[in-house]
């Protein structure tokens, strides 16, 4: 496995745990985590107030389903669910762009969409 892959894998272990200093230390300072439909993020610290939603009871399970690296690019694509305080289980897949300035994410865009019921799996 290539450095940036095993950057992403560190990157999404972190949020299986929900673990704020593993996720944060595979990120450049002036981050840039544009998630589409939604907003954009920029720097460390704003970036850390988007790893948990108060909306979400504990962390979420994340399924990663591929990997695609391209020069400074890595894709992953996957599943998961997470429960939502008010909403309960929720199923959702997921594609996220990582740009890399050296080994760190320097960019990443997000694209997620919720699905109805559990029909992922």
């Amino acid at each position: 496995m290539s450095g940036k892959k095993a950057v992403v894998q560190a990157y999404l272990d972190g949020f299986r745990r929900t673990d704020h200093d593993a996720i944060l230390a595979c990120l450049a300072d002036d981050i840039e985590w544009v998630l589409h439909g939604y907003k954009t993020v920029r720097g460390k610290r704003e970036f850390d107030a988007e790893i948990e939603s108060d909306a979400a009871e504990g962390p979420p399970t994340i399924v990663l389903r591929r990997l695609v690296e391209e020069g400074d690019t890595v894709v992953a694509v996957g599943s998961g669910s997470m429960t939502l305080k008010d909403g309960g289980p929720v199923a959702f897949v997921f594609s996220e762009v990582f740009t890399f300035r050296g080994e760190l994410i320097g960019r990443l865009e997000t694209f997620h969409l919720n699905l109805m019921e559990h029909s992922i799996f």
